[in-house]
């Protein structure tokens, strides 16, 4: 039997009706962006590492800056610590516009900037370490003494201090639960990065005269619990709030070392007694053995006054990812 003529045209309609080949060279994102970026945007080992690099250049470029000699010593304590908050915020912003986020994801919502939040949060703050002093002073840890400043010199010394803890509280609760904590827990979800960047941040604290491995695991302990107010608050006001008043209560109301150091300009001519294990000696009242009390109880009555999570969780990157 003949094979049956073929009609005109049915092979060059067959090739058109064929799906074109995939060139994976073409379709596929090249190796270099597969390294660097994941189905969520930039991996978050690559975010810390610009991040830290980052911050650690601004720093050093700071510190080689010489303040003219009229600055007083307190008055270039205040520009560095300015100077590490814009160490550690400038690269956030750079990174915000690489991982296409609102800058505000990374925990300073600039429409709650010193609001009702940071209020409460100061307040908190206050409460927390006036119920540890009361509780020294009532087991005869610790002495109030008297007021050692006159005049315009408590309103002047209050607001310095103020302002500089309130620095101080801007740059660390960015550089330990900003930027930090929200990329490291897209790679290792929220509590396990909270935990480990605790623990840095107390691990730092070794590094003040006077400090000891005591204080040094409360302030981890009080980190800790920050990350706390940050997942049931949804911000870090709260946090700069309560981290701002701890600093300026020890170092100006109390007149207590804070984390080993003690301020000049202090209020009253306050002590510390006893062992140094219940005074906290040298390291202030964050080494006793009765803040890690107060910051039980204090963990407690938030987790009861704030019981939903507000806190937007960044996605985890998977292995296969």
């Amino acid at each position: 039997m003949s094979e049956p003529e073929k009609q005109p045209g049915t092979d060059s309609a067959r090739e058109q009706m064929r799906p074109a080949p995939v060139f994976a060279a073409a379709t596929q994102p090249s190796y270099a962006r597969t390294l660097f970026f994941g189905s969520d945007g930039l991996r978050p080992g690559w975010g810390l590492i610009f991040y830290f690099t980052a911050y650690y250049l601004l720093r050093r470029a700071a510190e080689t800056f010489s303040y003219p000699r009229s600055v007083g010593a307190l008055r270039v304590e205040l520009l560095d610590e300015c100077a590490l908050l814009i160490a550690a915020l400038l690269p956030s912003l750079v990174l915000a516009r690489i991982e296409h986020r609102p800058w505000q994801a990374y925990g300073f919502a600039l429409r709650n900037a010193f609001g009702k939040l940071f209020w409460i949060g100061t307040a908190w703050g206050i409460a927390a370490l006036s119920l540890l002093m009361c509780t020294l002073s009532g087991i005869h840890a610790f002495a109030f003494g008297h007021v050692v400043l006159r005049g315009l010199r408590i309103e002047r010394f209050a607001l310095f201090w103020a302002l500089m803890f309130v620095v101080v509280a801007l740059f660390e609760e960015f550089f330990f639960r900003g930027y930090a904590q929200f990329t490291l827990a897209r790679g290792v979800r929220f509590w396990p990065a909270a935990i480990a960047l605790s623990c840095c941040f107390g691990i730092l604290h070794l590094g003040n005269e006077g400090e000891q491995w005591r204080g040094a695991v409360a302030a981890a302990c009080i980190g800790l619990f920050l990350c706390l107010t940050l997942r049931r608050t949804g911000n870090l006001w709260f946090a700069v709030g309560f981290h701002a008043a701890w600093d300026w209560g020890e170092s100006f109301l109390y007149s207590v070392p804070d984390s080993g150091m003690k301020s000049p300009g202090h209020l009253l001519s306050s002590s510390l007694h006893g062992p140094a294990w219940l005074s906290g000696g040298s390291v202030g009242p964050e080494g006793s053995v009765v803040c890690f009390l107060v910051i039980a109880v204090t963990w407690a009555v938030f987790a009861w006054r704030y019981p939903r999570m507000v806190y937007r969780l960044p996605e985890v990157v998977t292995p296969s990812e």
